[in-house]
């Protein structure tokens, strides 16, 4: 399957919560961009602890989920902008149910493959100023998803985001993210979650702390 990408966003870390510094306000980029192991060579993140690095290089928040948060928060001047969850690929039409873990895609001359679901955390209510965003994300599952960089390349506004390899079919970004986060899980889907191989190692550990 094909979707069109919009734009691509790319951030600097800025001053964001007092001393706390974040990269989450992303915005169109033209192109073309590099795209390393990182991630877009002119992108940042603040804390690469939680953020950024190799199993999170590349995150697409849906941009149909910002008709969602339209009406949950009453309308948000941020929400025209692709970037607002700090999205780096603007796609339209797809969401956590279509795709899986593991799912690999040509962007350009780059290859990606998806490692994890992105983990809400407060910057999120902090950049729009909102609470019970975050509940929200987990009792929805518009999550919204990482990819891992497995060949470097260039990519642009325009290009395909072209799927070339099915991953772990039976586990979709919404199903793995509802097994990790969602308060009732079932034992024999932990299981299967923390041994599926292209799942990021960050989100496979989580599974096995739930089961422990």
């Amino acid at each position: 399957m094909n979707w069109s990408v919009e734009a691509i966003c790319t951030g600097l870390a800025v001053p964001f919560n007092g001393a706390e510094r974040s990269a989450i306000a992303k915005h169109p980029t033209p192109g073309p961009l590099r795209i390393n192991r990182d991630g877009f060579e002119v992108d940042e993140q603040a804390d690469r602890k939680v953020h950024g690095g190799p199993e999170m290089a590349v995150h697409l928040y849906p941009l149909d989920h910002h008709d969602f948060w339209t009406g949950m928060l009453m309308g948000h001047a941020l929400l025209a902008e692709p970037g607002a969850f700090g999205s780096n690929l603007a796609v339209r039409g797809i969401d956590e149910e279509q795709v899986c873990i593991g799912d690999r895609f040509q962007l350009g001359s780059a290859v990606l493959e998806i490692s994890q679901a992105r983990q809400p955390c407060w910057k999120v209510e902090h950049r729009f100023q909102r609470k019970g965003m975050v509940a929200a994300i987990i009792e929805t599952g518009r999550s919204g998803w990482y990819f891992r960089v497995l060949e470097e390349g260039v990519a642009q506004a325009g290009d395909t985001l072209h799927r070339i390899e099915q991953g772990h079919e039976d586990w979709s970004v919404a199903r793995v993210f509802e097994t990790i986060f969602a308060p009732d899980t079932s034992n024999e889907d932990l299981a299967a979650v923390a041994n599926l191989e292209r799942l990021s190692p960050n989100h496979r550990e989580r599974a096995r702390m739930r089961l422990a």
